[in-house]
């Protein structure tokens, strides 16, 4: 039996029935045994400034950090606002990048899933994330990709999943993230 993987869920928006958060759900309920979704809030952090970081960080940024330190992969779950991510998820992505040297992301799994209630999947924040992650080193899972478009009509209004057509592709995600996650962890293992 796979060792199971706490699993840090951004989610990159703040609007009370937003669907990037209905999707991390049902991505949670539909999650192989062996990943543990965790979400961890990115909407009280102040804005990134290095200044602060000399001395005593604000305690958001501190529970920031120490919550995504303490999982060994990281799901986004993220709209698209004007063909890149939101500004509140870049600021968590810089606020967990910093100090220099002590990067929160760093060789953790990971994945991302774009949503938009629109037609194009949110294909422009899928790759800018993507691009981040590189620097950030962070090995992304690249095969299935998740482009979820048309999602305003998959949620019942108790925010559950009702649309059994999406479901197994979503189930069929998370395993390959878990597979991911496992293939990760088997090679770092071997590498100790």
């Amino acid at each position: 039996m796979a060792e199971s993987v706490r699993v840090a869920t951004i989610v990159g928006s703040l609007r009370r029935e937003s669907f990037s958060r209905k999707v991390a759900n049902a991505l949670a309920a539909l999650a192989p045994d062996r990943l543990m979704l965790e979400v961890v809030e990115i909407g009280n952090l102040p804005l990134y400034d290095q200044d602060l970081d000399e001395g005593a960080p604000p305690p958001a940024w501190s529970r920031f950090r120490d919550e995504v330190r303490a999982c060994g992969a990281v799901l986004f779950v993220t709209p698209e606002y004007n063909r890149s991510v939101p500004g509140l998820l870049k600021n968590a992505i810089d606020v967990g990048s910093r100090p220099y040297g002590h990067s929160v992301w760093a060789r953790k799994p990971a994945a991302v899933v774009s949503v938009t209630p629109g037609a194009l999947g949110g294909f422009g924040a899928n790759h800018h994330l993507r691009q981040s992650a590189v620097f950030l080193d962070m090995p992304m899972m690249q095969q299935p990709e998740a482009y979820l478009a048309g999602v305003g009509t998959w949620f019942g209004e108790d925010g559950s999943l009702q649309d059994e057509k999406v479901r197994p592709f979503l189930a069929d995600f998370m395993r390959a993230f878990a597979d991911w996650c496992g293939k990760l962890a088997a090679v770092s293992g071997a590498a100790a």
